[in-house]
């Protein structure tokens, strides 16, 4: 009797502190760590349970790495122990989009076409974050070959939104996102080409942080568009997404003390961000501004024609770089993707080399004159998505409504990717409605300092 007393006891306490721990940011978790409260053994053991228990852990996880993830944590808690913490993160578990290589575990990235596709040693960002002590839970699901901005992936999974579970979570680090969002992981680590940070993000009520192309290493991940292909964090927090960055890339964490909106310049977006919006995204990107505005920060409005002349370069470009990238895999098998995939995929196979290379010739030219009509703002800001979340049923039975929300899904957080800036998106208040900041190449850090003052004014 007494030895089930003490295990109802022990269950009772587990309970207790899976509510208080699974809710906390990992840059909390991480500082309870540091002080003893927290350990990272027990931490991921009751990440794990969540993640196995969950209704929707077959729809988020592909795998759980449940022997590194504790071998991991068994190594952070003898650091904090010795007081050689390697960095505010250690110990803290968090998952990993299944286009990250992962040594001996199946990496897919959401296709058929890469079913038992096993790499021998992790992603360069994974070696970094493991060094610097995170734990790795698993592998989550994601578009089909990165290449949907909805999140809906019916030879896979696709994970539900969190406000709304009949919907799509966004794409394509769908399962990165609602790991955090369910509580079933500290943070997620995604890739963006064309906003697959910031959509799920954004639908999911999370921080997500689109870096500079190069800034974080892609050595090891699944590729789509090389020349768009970016890697970033989605997370509780705007200061979870600089420890994350600095992780991943090997460099000292970003300091957030005494951050500020005041005086801070920002040119609102009118161009092609407005087009046809939803009611919901719109008040809830209103809302922001208006509470920014409040807090110091000077707003000006203005038409950028390069953000439009970029966008028509999409189809010239995505779908080309695309194909061309996964032309022999698609074509030996076909039938092993969805269809809707499958088409956008070959929508670049008839672009000529003379169309192709025009664009990005042209695309040149814009970006360098966005940066001239930006670079006296600290971002320009615009809706993370005109739309909200829409219904997986529908999209899976209506063609044309499937082709029209993923575009409309992409079509902001595009604008960054195509001019080659970084980006972050903050939850509104209003569900699944996000702000997206966009600044200039390589300005991570500064952006989110700027995104840290915000998130204190938005909360």
């Amino acid at each position: 009797m007494r030895l089930l007393a003490a295990t109802v006891t022990e269950q009772k306490r587990r309970m207790t502190m899976s509510k208080e721990w699974l809710g906390l940011s990992a840059s909390d978790l991480g500082r309870a760590i540091e002080v003893g409260d927290i350990d990272p053994v027990e931490l991921t053991e009751i990440y794990l349970a969540a993640a196995r228990e969950h209704e929707f852990a077959d729809r988020i996880y592909t795998k759980l790495t449940e022997t590194r993830a504790l071998a991991e944590a068994e190594a952070a808690r003898d650091r904090a122990k010795s007081g050689l913490r390697r960095s505010l993160l250690d110990g803290v578990p968090i998952s990993w989009k299944d286009l990250f290589d992962t040594a001996g575990v199946e990496t897919e990235a959401g296709s058929a076409l890469l079913k038992g596709r096993v790499p021998r040693e992790d992603a360069l960002v994974l070696k970094n974050a493991t060094l610097a002590g995170l734990v790795c839970l698993g592998k989550t699901h994601m578009s089909e070959l990165a290449f949907s901005g909805l999140g809906m992936n019916p030879i896979t999974a696709s994970p539900p939104c969190i406000n709304d579970h009949a919907a799509v979570s966004g794409g394509s680090s769908s399962g990165a996102a609602t790991s955090v969002a369910f509580n079933l992981a500290a943070a997620g680590i995604g890739s963006d080409t064309g906003g697959s940070v910031r959509i799920p993000s954004a639908w999911n009520d999370l921080v997500g942080l689109k870096t500079t192309l190069g800034r974080l290493p892609v050595d090891g991940t699944v590729p789509l568009c090389v020349t768009f292909d970016t890697i970033g964090p989605l997370c509780r927090t705007v200061e979870d997404c600089a420890h994350l960055l600095a992780a991943m890339s090997g460099d000292l964490a970003l300091n957030m003390q005494n951050t500020s909106l005041k005086d801070k310049k920002l040119l609102l977006l009118e161009t092609s961000a407005f087009d046809d919006i939803r009611e919901e995204p719109l008040k809830g990107f209103e809302t922001a501004v208006d509470r920014i505005k409040a807090a110091g920060a000077q707003i000006e409005r203005a038409e950028i024609p390069e953000a439009a002349e970029a966008l028509s370069l999409s189809g010239a470009l995505f779908p080309t770089e695309a194909y061309a990238q996964w032309e022999a895999e698609i074509e030996a098998d076909p039938d092993k993707m969805f269809p809707e995939i499958l088409d956008r995929f070959r929508g670049g196979k008839d672009v000529s080399a003379k169309t192709y290379i025009q664009a990005r010739q042209k695309l040149d030219v814009l970006r360098k004159k966005w940066r001239e009509k930006t670079s006296g703002y600290d971002a320009v800001i615009l809706p993370t998505s005109p739309i909200l979340p829409p219904n997986h049923d529908r999209l899976l039975s209506d063609s044309d409504y499937y082709v029209k929300e993923n575009l409309l899904a992409l079509r902001n957080t595009r604008i960054g990717n195509l001019l080659g800036l970084a980006g972050l998106t903050l939850p509104t208040g209003v569900p699944s409605a996000g702000i997206m900041f966009l600044a200039e190449p390589f300005s991570e850090e500064r952006l989110l300092r700027l995104g840290k003052a915000a998130e204190a004014v938005l909360s």
